[in-house]
């Protein structure tokens, strides 16, 4: 019972120490925000308050699994990421948004009073090891300098009465530090945890804007068919039968090359069959019925131009549309990566995490791909936004380039 006792305190004084090196880096990240405040109010706040937004969020996020440990549950993130490319309007939702407040209202009070508290909390046990040790050592101490503690020490008596004033700290360190503990993990908890109406109200900003993705992505869809039916099959049929047109005046006029024409027809009428076939595949490919999805992309490494190597484990089957997506995200990477990245190899990953997929497309190339409205990688993330995903895209100047995605797949 004593040393699950002793466990839970010595948990708890870790909880604290921790946090207060934490406050430190609020603190630290609380001053940054106060001097780059004044820029951000001017001309360059559009793109400096973003960036300092994205670290506030990376960092409360830490802090939310840190938290989250401790209590023994899930401090929910609210989310939200800025594209690349994005929008002046879309800059300022995401510097404004009232998750942003919240955090910051957080890190000023963790960077200032928690951090204090912090501080003198997680001495009280140096000053219990201290007042042990004074009577050993204080007659080093010169005789104008007494050691200063919780009084002057100057004396044998004064000097015996320390481990009295140990004891004291003790006492105060075993009840006040799981009470701190406790404390200031609700307190993170609760200021770094959207309220229910608020979190319902994100939800549904988000679910509107994955119906719109998945409605634009849906038409994009729609009008890539009817372009490639249009475009293709339609013209190869055409050709048929000007073709079959052509044998029928060949017979009908006793023409030696009638029996030629129709062999030619026949060849127009496999060829437009295989575009059929290819547009059909498009649409939703037969492999990923036959495979899944692990097998399917492993065909679609093997087919890349770039020697492509494929990462996967127990990602199972998902709902077909998440497949199907997830299949032309692939596709359409590793398409990029074979025209335009003069990589000299190539890797997918893929990995499941309970509702999360998370896909990964990376090459050695020159880097420097960049997201244009109505390309390729446009395409890509308006069908993962479909699903309320995320994509984001680094490539520097020199390579590499990392395309990752993350779509909600379901259980």
């Amino acid at each position: 019972m004593r040393d699950g006792r002793m466990r839970r305190w010595l948990r708890d004084w870790a909880f604290v120490a921790v946090d207060t090196a934490a406050s430190l880096g609020s603190l630290l990240l609380f001053c940054i925000g106060l001097v780059l405040l004044p820029l951000m109010l001017i001309t360059g706040g559009v793109l400096l308050l973003p960036q300092f937004v994205r670290i506030l969020h990376g960092w409360s996020d830490v802090n939310r699994r840190r938290v989250g440990r401790y209590r023994g549950e899930v401090v929910p993130s609210p989310g939200g990421t800025l594209h690349r490319g994005a929008t002046i309007d879309e800059r300022l939702r995401f510097s404004f948004s009232p998750a942003v407040g919240r955090e910051a209202l957080w890190l000023t009070v963790h960077a200032l009073p928690m951090m204090f508290v912090s501080i003198v909390t997680i001495a009280l046990p140096i000053g219990v090891v201290q007042s042990l040790a004074i009577p050993f050592y204080w007659q080093l101490a010169p005789a104008d300098e007494p050691i200063v503690f919780a009084f002057p020490v100057t004396s044998w008596q004064s000097a015996a009465l320390m481990p009295l004033v140990g004891v004291i700290y003790g006492l105060i360190s075993w009840a006040l530090i799981p009470a701190i503990a406790r404390l200031f993990s609700l307190i993170s908890a609760r200021m770094l945890t959207a309220p229910r109406r608020s979190l319902l109200a994100e939800r549904v900003d988000a679910l509107t804007l994955s119906r719109a993705a998945a409605l634009d992505a849906h038409g994009a869809e729609l009008r890539r068919i009817e372009r490639d039916l249009h475009d293709g099959a339609q013209n190869r049929l055409v050709n048929v039968v000007m073709m079959l047109g052509i044998a029928e005046r060949a017979l009908e006029t006793g023409a030696t090359d009638a029996v030629e024409q129709v062999r030619r027809a026949q060849d127009a009428a496999t060829d437009a069959l295989a575009g059929l076939r290819r547009t059909v595949h498009d649409i939703y490919p037969p492999i990923l019925d036959e495979l899944g999805l692990e097998g399917a992309l492993a065909s679609l490494a093997g087919r890349s131009a770039v020697p492509c190597t494929l990462e996967s484990s127990d990602v199972g089957r998902v709902p077909a549309a998440v497949e199907s997506a997830s299949y032309f995200v692939v596709a359409e990477a590793l398409t990029n990566v074979n025209k335009y990245s003069d990589a000299a190899s190539a890797s997918v990953r893929v990995r499941r995490d309970g509702d999360l997929l998370e896909i990964t497309v990376t090459d050695d190339g020159g880097g420097g791909a960049i997201e244009r409205p109505g390309g390729g990688l446009a395409g890509i993330r308006r069908r993962i936004e479909a699903f309320e995903g995320t994509m984001d895209l680094t490539s520097p100047a020199g390579g590499p380039t990392t395309l990752r995605a993350e779509m909600l797949c379901g259980s």
